[in-house]
């Protein structure tokens, strides 16, 4: 009997040839089933750190008032804040002007009512989504929008009528709140109070700042 006559018999010299072809599917097929798993494989995104708001300790002869600082919705006030801070300018200033109900402000008077120099006014920040919430610091100023310097206040109710946009189109600029000795807040808002030298409701026993420095953390 006669054996059947293959379709195709390859010479000697393509058998290498075949085996390399097939070595080739194989591992064209091995990378394309590795590189599918690689695009099912859920993808690990790099982790942003939560900014780290700085924080200024406020010691006063009532006890201590901790501030922490909203520098990226307030990057301007901020930065004048921490600059008044830096130089040593609320050292021996007061809370000159204290309103129970409303607010108490300082940073601008020492203990004889004697207003400090000051640097270059710093632009109004006040809509930056934050509001004048009990326990939030914010800049005090003139009429003009504009005049924030170094004066501050902790607002001791919830002040709306202080937000953006105010009476006047602008309001007044949230910077911060604050985290710790919201008691000693509370003290100091309940103090008694009279007219002194020109100004109103300034406490009777002055309330003084005897040191403000940045928090190390």
């Amino acid at each position: 009997m006669q054996e059947s006559t293959p379709l195709f018999k390859p010479l000697p010299g393509q058998f290498l040839a075949l085996k390399l072809a097939r070595l080739f599917t194989v591992c064209a097929g091995l990378a394309f089933g590795g590189a599918a798993l690689a695009a099912d494989a859920p993808q690990v995104l790099p982790q942003t750190l939560p900014q780290t708001l700085p924080q200024v300790s406020l010691k006063t002869t009532m006890g201590e008032i901790v501030l922490e600082l909203n520098q990226e919705k307030a990057p301007k006030t901020v930065a004048n804040f921490l600059q008044y801070v830096k130089n040593g300018h609320y050292k021996g200033t007061v809370f000159h002007r204290v309103i129970d109900g409303f607010m108490i402000q300082g940073g601008g008077m020492d203990a004889k009512m004697v207003t400090r120099k000051t640097a270059k006014p710093v632009k109004n920040e006040a809509n930056n989504g934050l509001v004048n919430a009990t326990y939030t610091l914010a800049m005090a100023r003139t009429a003009d929008p504009d005049s924030a310097t170094s004066q501050f206040f902790i607002n001791v109710a919830d002040n709306t009528a202080l937000d953006h946009p105010g009476r006047d189109g602008f309001g007044y600029t949230v910077f911060g709140k604050v985290v710790k000795g919201q008691e000693v807040v509370d003290k100091i808002k309940g103090v008694v109070v009279d007219d002194m030298q020109g100004q109103q409701n300034v406490p009777v026993v002055p309330i003084v700042i005897q040191s403000a420095s940045v928090v190390k953390r």
